[in-house]
């Protein structure tokens, strides 16, 4: 039988659409979890693959806004996506990836973004890697800071009302200057950042806490963090799950990680999906300790390659031309120059050649065209281009996205 993808008209096919992804994760959608995720997932944004009457694959997609260098785009947010292991190597994802982006590109999103499961997966479609992830687990008697740090303000306790009301706009604050960050709404906020699913307490863990900091008489910071207790031979042996900590400034940020970092009754600290340019490097008196490991962080695709490149800003420098290669998403082969002043499609002989999937990676700034130069990944054919091209897409901080959609 052939299969068809189309777009899901209903919640009976949503929830029909999110079972392949769910079968991987050993359970089905059911109950509290698709409420939850349904309020967030519009039903058209769902596709389905069908065969014979059956769904057997399904992918998703969230409706964005995000920051990029200098401002902000709107972009598709794409989440489980998945076929049953009965339709494996047979083209099913392929078509639904097929499927998506046209829907992307019909909404008039520029980009579209992801956490890669697997990474080669999605290459194939043209996305890149945009940022970096952190990991750290540090030793608790190893937190001191460098110089002697003074905190200015104080850390309380909130439950999940007032954390609502008082954390998003601290977030905000932060995702305004931060290319990979996404606006979160109100519903997301309630159903997905401080919900706390018994699914995420895995490893002995406790409920999620949520402490926020104020300075001055202000919101400047909050912490959302797990206890994991555990004792051996009488003493603590256990740790603290950071799940997001958030300063609006870096006294905020160095506050918020003292609070965390001075935690009783634990024996170490543990975080992930850390921006790659955490400050904990130079707040620390002893950074190798935090044992920092780095991955693959967000994936981006540039679904309308010159209305990405125009939604974002560039450095002071001399233009640079830029050839496209695009096969999974024709519409977008071609050259575009670069400069100070924006980007548009030109005729001009191109300067660098580059695939939609370097372009993706490059976009945030968070790779350089140098970094892909040196990875056989960009072609130079004008002496000084990749310089050209590095200072006008340099950014002043790493890209991050604080959490997994």
């Amino acid at each position: 039988m052939s299969v068809e993808v189309r777009r899901c008209a209903s919640a009976d096919e949503l929830v029909g659409a999110l079972r392949p992804i769910w079968h991987f994760f050993g359970s089905v959608p059911e109950g509290e979890a698709v409420e939850r995720f349904s309020r967030v997932l519009e039903v058209e944004r769902m596709h389905a693959a069908w065969e014979d009457g059956r769904i057997v694959g399904g992918a998703g997609a969230f409706t964005f806004e995000l920051t990029v260098p200098g401002g902000t785009v709107p972009a598709a947010g794409v989440t489980v996506v998945g076929v049953l292991p009965t339709h494996r190597r047979r083209g099913v994802l392929r078509t639904m990836m097929r499927e998506q982006l046209d829907d992307v590109h019909r909404r008039g999103e520029p980009v579209a973004i992801l956490w890669a499961s697997e990474e080669p997966i999605y290459t194939r479609f043209g996305y890149g890697l945009a940022s970096l992830s952190g990991a750290i687990e540090l030793p608790r008697l190893r937190t001191d800071f460098r110089s002697d740090f003074e905190g200015r303000g104080r850390v309380r306790l909130v439950d999940d009302s007032e954390a609502l009301d008082r954390f998003p706009p601290v977030y905000e604050r932060v995702r305004a200057v931060t290319p990979g960050m996404f606006v979160r709404s109100r519903e997301w906020w309630q159903v997905r950042r401080l919900w706390d699913q018994e699914l995420s307490r895995g490893g002995g863990g406790g409920v999620m806490v949520r402490a926020l900091l104020e300075v001055d008489g202000r919101d400047a910071g909050y912490a959302l963090y797990r206890l994991h207790p555990r004792w051996e031979a009488g003493s603590p042996a256990g740790h603290v799950e950071v799940i997001e900590a958030v300063g609006d400034s870096p006294q905020a940020t160095a506050e918020v990680w003292r609070f965390v970092l001075d935690m009783d009754w634990v024996a170490s600290v543990k975080a992930g999906l850390l921006p790659v340019d955490t400050p904990l490097m130079h707040l620390l008196d002893r950074p190798r300790q935090l044992h920092l490991t780095v991955g693959d962080g967000l994936w981006l695709r540039l679904v309308d390659v010159e209305a990405a490149l125009a939604a974002r800003t560039y450095r002071v420098g001399a233009p640079v031309v830029i050839e496209v290669a695009d096969a999974f998403c024709p519409w977008n082969a071609g050259t575009y120059v670069v400069g100070p002043d924006g980007a548009r499609r030109t005729g001009a002989e191109p300067e660098l050649l580059v695939t939609a999937e370097t372009l993706g990676a490059v976009y945030l700034g968070g790779s350089t065209f140098g970094q892909l130069a040196r990875a056989l990944r960009v072609s130079e054919r004008t002496a000084g281009a990749v310089a050209r091209a590095d200072a006008l897409f340099a950014t002043d901080r790493a890209p991050w996205c604080p959490e997994i959609f």
